[in-house]
């Protein structure tokens, strides 16, 4: 792809960015940085984890996503009951064939929402394990391919919450990014009440895009430069995770993978064909801190993963900024 090209399929993105954005909007009042993170973690083709206390409008963002694309959507209410086989699917036999017919669950969709994920057992929480790495499903033998795009937008109370199961490390560390919602502020509430009042702001969301655009976006976002001093600055800030006194688990090579890809999208959507610092710096918390566990100590002390994440940040240091721009000769 020439320069023309990919500077083309950035502003492309921009555009249909904007778009998606600005449905999304109409129904989540007052939260800009959330829907940009948001839109971050579907053009980087990664899942989204949305935490939060009950009733800041969790469902409401991953519903609105869901629908601002023209695609199509399950959702699955993680319940004590639900059991794997009723998100993968099940093989049942067909009587008048006298053969086995797999009928595929309600993981088989392009935006998977799993509202309140951390309500199942950890043992269904895990039939997402295979989907949400290598987008396919085995059962009973064969591999079946979810399509594409495909994402997994997941709500989930704290942990401290009643009734609900912590998420399993290897689940946690499949999402791409946790987005905290929180609550809105008191103009945003005014707002909400205004115009949400009477009627679902759902109900008049149409469509900004389809999913063959976002598949070819996603694509286009990897085509996004990333100099070697950039690259060295990503991992710099995952070994700090791993060295970190007050972390007794950093984060993996796939995290490395994700703060990377998160970064790429986020240069995208600013219409640039390069990362920059502070496009990792942008998506570090969000990408990393839900995959690392804190020590005692930390806990006593009420030092939570975002702080700590935010510390090693400040720490690390950062490379030139324009470097990547005099690699391409701009």
């Amino acid at each position: 792809m020439t320069t023309y090209e990919q500077q083309s399929a950035f502003t492309g993105l921009s555009t249909t960015a904007n778009q998606v954005r600005r449905a999304v909007e109409s129904v989540i009042e007052g939260k800009p940085e959330v829907v940009r993170l948001s839109l971050t973690v579907l053009f980087a083709g990664g899942h989204l984890l949305l935490e939060d206390v009950p009733g800041v409008g969790k469902t409401m963002l991953a519903k609105a996503l869901a629908r601002s694309i023209d695609c199509s959507v399950q959702r699955i209410q993680f319940t004590p009951d639900l059991l794997p086989s009723d998100i993968t699917g099940v093989s049942v036999y067909d009587q008048e064939r006298q053969e086995f017919e797999f009928k595929p669950g309600a993981v088989f969709a392009q935006i998977v929402i799993g509202d309140e994920i951390n309500r199942a057992s950890p043992k269904t929480q895990s039939a997402l394990l295979e989907s949400m790495e290598e987008r396919q499903v085995t059962a009973d033998g064969r591999t079946y391919e979810l399509p594409s795009p495909f994402m997994v937008i997941a709500t989930q109370n704290p942990v401290e919450m009643e009734g609900t199961y912590p998420l399993p490390e290897a689940q946690r560390d499949r999402f791409m990014a946790r987005i905290s919602v929180g609550y809105p502020s008191a103009e945003a509430e005014m707002r909400m009440l205004e115009s949400h009042g009477g009627y679902s702001p759902l109900d008049a969301m149409r469509p900004a895009t389809h999913a063959q655009e976002i598949a070819k976006l996603i694509q286009s976002v990897r085509d996004v430069h990333v100099s070697d001093s950039v690259r060295r600055y990503v991992v710099d800030l995952i070994t700090g995770t791993r060295t970190h006194p007050e972390l007794r688990l950093g984060a993996s090579p796939r995290a490395t993978l994700h703060l990377l890809r998160a970064a790429k999208a986020a240069a995208a959507l600013a219409g640039r064909g390069f990362v920059l610092p502070d496009d990792v710096q942008s998506v570090a918390v969000p990408v990393l801190a839900h995959r690392l566990l804190p020590t005692a100590q930390a806990q006593m002390n009420r030092h939570t993963t975002e702080h700590l994440v935010a510390d090693i940040v400040r720490r690390t240091s950062v490379p030139d900024p324009y470097a990547a721009q005099r690699l391409r000769g701009m």
